[in-house]
């Protein structure tokens, strides 16, 4: 369990993040709120929180996934980045372990790709927690 980023007060839902994700600029937020949403459904033991003005989300206390937008483009960042196999090279980054996909409102995302990357964050951190075994998904 080394080397896992872990948060303290994440909740089912955080009205936090749901404000953050209807905030400005609007494209912007919309595109968030997408891929957001998709981390949400990745299982029944998804839970998110703010972390460094960026909704994030956790399994149990353990951070996997989270979004950001900026002046022109929105992140989805993975804190295991590293760890993850992205054969449609997504993934940026040269960070120790983190990684991120921009993704610009005017050009087209490789989004099966993008989901992979989601997916496996999600089974990945679970495996690093021993929940191998547990809730899975409910999408």
């Amino acid at each position: 369990m080394d080397d896992i980023l872990r948060f303290n007060g994440a909740l089912k839902r955080d009205s936090q993040v749901d404000s953050w994700l209807k905030g400005s600029p609007v494209q912007l937020r919309g595109i968030a709120k997408q891929w957001f949403e998709y981390m949400r459904l990745c299982g029944d033991d998804v839970v998110e929180l703010m972390h460094d003005g960026c909704p994030t989300v956790c399994v149990e206390d353990a951070g996997f996934a989270y979004v950001n937008s900026f002046k022109d483009h929105v992140n989805v960042g993975f804190f295991r980045g590293n760890s993850l196999d992205d054969p449609s090279g997504l993934l940026e980054g040269t960070g120790k372990r983190m990684r991120h996909v921009k993704l610009w409102p005017d050009r087209e995302v490789n989004a099966t790709a993008l989901r992979d990357l989601i997916d496996a964050s999600y089974v990945d951190i679970r495996m690093r927690l021993g929940n191998a075994d547990g809730p899975r998904k409910k999408k």
